[in-house]
């Protein structure tokens, strides 16, 4: 489960969908609140969180088909502890990248 809720993809979601709730919003809606993501990714993010039951999917029968997705009371609670992480990570990452630096410029050593 935290290799699906961890990623950049699914944060993102969750948080745009939280800032909609308790309302809905259609794919393409979402596509555009959501940066940089394919519709691919968001397509294969969407139907994770669905299979976990954190975001309900509801299809109106018109032509074409208008799809509507909105967080669960499960996804809800799980917006508070993403934005922790999301909080954490944005203040740690001059740190995360100095790091990343230094160990880019230092010699390789075997392991």
């Amino acid at each position: 489960m935290l290799d699906r809720i961890g990623t950049k993809w699914t944060s993102m979601v969750v948080k745009v969908l939280a800032e909609e709730a308790p309302g809905e919003l259609r794919f393409a809606d979402l596509r555009r609140r959501v940066p940089g993501i394919s519709q691919k990714m968001l397509s294969v993010t969407l139907r994770s969180l669905v299979r976990d039951g954190l975001v309900a999917r509801r299809v109106e029968p018109t032509v074409p088909p208008a799809v509507h997705y909105r967080l669960t009371e499960l996804g809800l609670s799980l917006e508070g502890p993403l934005s922790a992480l999301r909080v954490w990570a944005e203040t740690h990452m001059p740190e995360i990248d100095r790091s990343n630096r230094l160990a880019d410029e230092a010699p390789s050593s075997p392991t």
